[in-house]
């Protein structure tokens, strides 16, 4: 189990990035819009720096839904691959089962 500090964290990187992802492109089209003066786009830029770190989409890591852990990640079942074999092995996981040859 991961700590519930760094879990909690990357929970608010998540509430915080669908924040600002309006405000955020809005700025990021401003400042690469060549049609633009130099200006107007550096103006962009810069209150795209103001904006908080941990609202870029970047930051966030990907965790385990069940347990935390931040490595050995599915994306499409959103759980780490300790997490989904246990359920496997439980058989709660339709059409799962485990290997062996």
């Amino acid at each position: 189990m991961a700590k519930t500090s760094m879990v909690e964290r990357n929970n608010k990187r998540r509430r915080l990035a669908k924040k600002f992802k309006v405000r955020r492109t809005r700025l990021k089209a401003i400042a690469a819009d060549r049609k633009l003066p130099a200006e107007e786009r550096f103006a962009a830029r810069l209150k795209l720096a103001e904006l908080p770190r941990n609202s870029s989409p970047t930051r966030i890591r990907n965790r385990c839904d069940l347990t935390g852990r931040p490595r050995g990640y599915y994306r499409k079942l959103r759980m780490s691959r300790i997490a989904l074999r246990d359920l496997a092995s439980q058989g709660q996981i339709p059409g799962m089962t485990k290997s062996s040859w």
